[in-house]
């Protein structure tokens, strides 16, 4: 049976709204801050529908849903994508493991 993607948050700069999932409010403030910053500033900049969401396999992925708009910077999207990838590894690699053990229910690695 295939697990549905499970949304950790997102933002509309169409509707001006921010989501952040209810499930991970065990999370420390100061990740949700920085969730929040992170996907407002995404959505104000490319003009567009932004979230992170976990697949199945618990990797985080980042999906732009552009709202046939002609605002939407297709090109500044993926280069932006691959910025928040770079910048904020160190990150997305914790809420990973984060939605590995707590939700899926996997061992930690030890290394």
């Amino acid at each position: 049976m295939e697990r549905e993607k499970v949304v950790l948050c997102g933002a509309s700069t169409y509707e001006q709204k921010y989501y952040f999932n209810p499930q991970f409010s065990a999370l420390p403030q100061q990740i949700q801050d920085e969730l929040k910053i992170t996907c407002v500033i995404f959505t104000s900049q490319i003009s567009c529908v932004f979230t992170m969401e976990f697949d199945e396999e618990g990797n985080l992925d980042f999906v732009v849903q552009p709202n046939d708009d002609f605002a939407f910077d297709e090109i500044g999207s993926g280069l932006k994508i691959k910025e928040l990838q770079r910048t904020k590894q160190e990150l997305w690699e914790e809420l990973e493991l984060y939605y590995k053990v707590f939700f899926l229910g996997q061992k930690m690695e030890e290394n």
